[in-house]
């Protein structure tokens, strides 16, 4: 199952925030899609990602500030 965030007109530290918030509701395997337009979110998102142990599986760049994540939850 995908779900999906759209996080654009948000700034630092809401997209991690937000992002953070709905991986803990997510089961082990669950995708996770989010949209944002933060130039901070191309750093924090991936480095949460990391922190916490989700798997980053795609970080598309659309542009110079639209950013696609897909992130894949690993249960809690």
């Amino acid at each position: 199952m995908t779900q999906s965030l759209d996080l654009r007109g948000l700034k630092c530290p809401l997209p991690t925030l937000k992002t953070r918030k709905a991986l803990l509701t997510m089961t082990k395997g669950e995708r996770l899609t989010i949209l944002a337009d933060d130039p901070m979110a191309a750093i924090d998102i991936p480095h949460f990602c990391n922190e916490a142990g989700h798997r980053l599986v795609e970080m598309i760049r659309e542009g110079e500030n639209r950013l696609c994540f897909v992130i894949e939850a690993t249960g809690h």
